[in-house]
């Protein structure tokens, strides 16, 4: 029989990394919009035609494998409030989880060859970037 695809490894790779003035999760708000700063997305080379049509002012989801957090994590705290009764992490936005992809809404503010200028971006320096997706809005009617 074949292997199992919900249990067989993923292909990843990074398409990039983030180059942030945060230096350490320690000095990361835990939101972009609780005053990260702005960042660039710096795409590897075979992979930079694809965000050839990335405008200012464009929203998009950066999608991050956070390389610091814990992986072995199935409850928490939420927001590291000892008060606040555990969840499981699948119902918070804690970067501790099986799988530490994480999901950023940011507006482009520039680019410039294969560097993208982002804000908010709460990410660190050296978060590698696994994917990039417009935010699409639709009215409802």
């Amino acid at each position: 029989m074949g292997e199992d695809p919900t249990r067989a490894p993923f292909p990843l790779r990074a398409l990039g990394r983030v180059e942030s003035s945060l230096k350490r999760t320690e000095d990361a708000p835990m939101q972009g919009v609780e005053g990260a700063p702005d960042a660039w997305i710096v795409f590897e080379d075979d992979v930079v035609e694809g965000a050839r049509d990335l405008r200012p002012g464009d929203e998009v989801f950066v999608l991050t494998w956070l390389h610091e957090a814990r992986r072995d994590v199935l409850a928490v705290h939420p927001r590291d409030d000892p008060t606040v009764p555990e969840h499981g992490v699948f119902s918070t936005r804690s970067s501790d989880r099986p799988n530490p992809i994480g999901l950023h809404l940011v507006e482009v503010a520039e680019v410039d060859g294969s560097r993208v200028r982002v804000r908010p971006l709460e990410a660190i320096d050296g978060t590698p970037v696994v994917d990039v997706k417009p935010v699409l809005r639709h009215e409802r009617g």
